[in-house]
């Protein structure tokens, strides 16, 4: 008598490492294209005939076209597939690049950052849920952690190595070559990045309710409004860090490459701790986080004189902040319902910008009316505000949780 067939177990499909390591060399090249004059304003100032404070508005409209431009292009092109916009947003960005290398007037090179603008903000709200779509909940973030390592990459040698370059051979050929390497990287997501449906698949007799009625979309704004709170504060003391280092912690111009590459490679090191404990424990390891970034500005603000404990907080607040980014983005993807994913990726990214552009107009106002040594407190109270937020309203929905179970 033969045996009973049994079902085969199901498996778990293999970790995409070469999906989710392409996604994050596409996030290295674009959020490396986005800050890439910031180490070049003077060199561009010059040849283009304006004021660094001109050059600099390059940032603030590259930045301020994601605002505006990232849930409009995201709604426009919900139908459409993933992979295929990764693709087609990369060689628009290329292509800015290339108009950038190539701008003879200074209005040409406002266009083509605002040309990069529409592509990097519809970009990001497509590749900040990609991950979700790779990878099952309890994995996503271990995946957010290797597509963020992208971004973490671009600060600490996208930038640094396009300015060098830019200092060697020119702006214009550091323009070109990120140019080259965008276009490498829309291939290399051509080939390896694996396809998603990111579609909704209504059942038999179900009706679709509209996006507004979600459930999950108050749970988005929450986030969205603690991303803008988090990241104004920080841009409002890091954008002027330089500055801050020389003038309030009396270190020489000359230490400060190293310090910021110091804050960048403990920035690295956040990452990846936040890469365990994003999946692990979540609300403990983002309160923690929080809790570290205030301590270690809080003593920059107080012993701002000694040179060894600002090196020693400015380690701490890089390591602390650096697993911010990932640990948002990991809670965004878990509070989103897979039908509010790319809404809530496009309304991410427009919150982030917010808070970079924000930050750094809110730090020029504040240095210019109470002074540089002021800046470390203002972080302190937007990250304390957005720790009572947040940590409040999950105190609030575990104690509601609570006595629903003893109802």
């Amino acid at each position: 008598m033969s045996s009973p067939t049994t079902a085969p177990t199901p498996t778990e499909a293999p970790f995409p490492w070469i999906g989710l390591l392409t996604l994050a060399g596409a996030i290295f090249v674009s959020v490396t294209s986005e800050f890439l004059p910031t180490g070049l304003l003077p060199d561009m100032a010059s040849e283009l005939g304006v004021s660094i404070s001109t050059a600099g508005l390059l940032v603030t409209v590259f930045a301020g076209t994601v605002v505006i431009a990232t849930t409009p292009l995201a709604a426009l092109t919900r139908k459409y597939s993933r992979k295929s916009l990764v693709f087609v947003v990369l060689l628009v960005l290329a292509f800015a690049n290339v108009l950038a290398a190539i701008a003879p007037t200074y209005e040409i090179l406002v266009g083509a950052r605002i040309l990069g603008g529409l592509a990097h903000g519809l970009f990001w709200a497509v590749v900040a849920a990609y991950s979700a779509h790779l990878v099952p909940k309890h994995q996503l973030g271990k995946a957010v952690a290797i597509t963020s390592g992208g971004a973490s990459a671009a600060f600490v040698l996208g930038v640094p190595v396009g300015t060098a370059l830019g200092h060697a051979l020119g702006w214009r050929v550091a323009f070109g070559i990120i140019a080259a390497i965008v276009v490498l990287l829309a291939l290399a997501v051509l080939k390896f990045l694996p396809p998603v449906n990111h579609h909704v698949v209504v059942k038999t007799g179900e009706i679709a309710i509209p996006m507004y009625k979600d459930r999950s979309i108050r749970g988005v704004a929450l986030l969205c409004v603690v991303i803008v709170i988090l990241i104004t504060g920080q841009n409002t003391y890091y954008t002027y860090i330089a500055p801050w280092l020389v003038e309030a912690a009396g270190f020489p111009e000359t230490s400060v490459a190293f310090l910021l590459f110091l804050f960048g490679g403990a920035g690295a090191v956040g990452l990846v701790l936040a890469g365990f404990a994003s999946d692990r424990f979540p609300k403990r390891g983002f309160a923690f986080a929080l809790l570290g970034v205030m301590t270690s500005v809080l003593v920059l603000a107080i012993w701002s004189e000694n040179p060894i404990v600002v090196v020693v907080a400015f380690v701490v607040w890089g390591v602390s902040f650096g697993g911010l980014p990932a640990m948002l983005q990991t809670r965004m993807l878990h509070t989103a319902s897979f039908r509010t994913r790319d809404l809530a990726a496009a309304l991410q990214t427009t919150a982030f910008n917010i808070g970079i552009g924000g930050g750094a107009l809110l730090g020029g106002l504040l240095l210019d009316r109470t002074g540089i040594e002021n800046l470390p407190m203002a972080l302190v109270l937007f990250i304390a505000a957005g720790f009572i937020l947040l940590v409040g309203t999950d105190a609030l929905r575990s104690a509601r949780a609570r006595r629903a179970l003893l109802a």
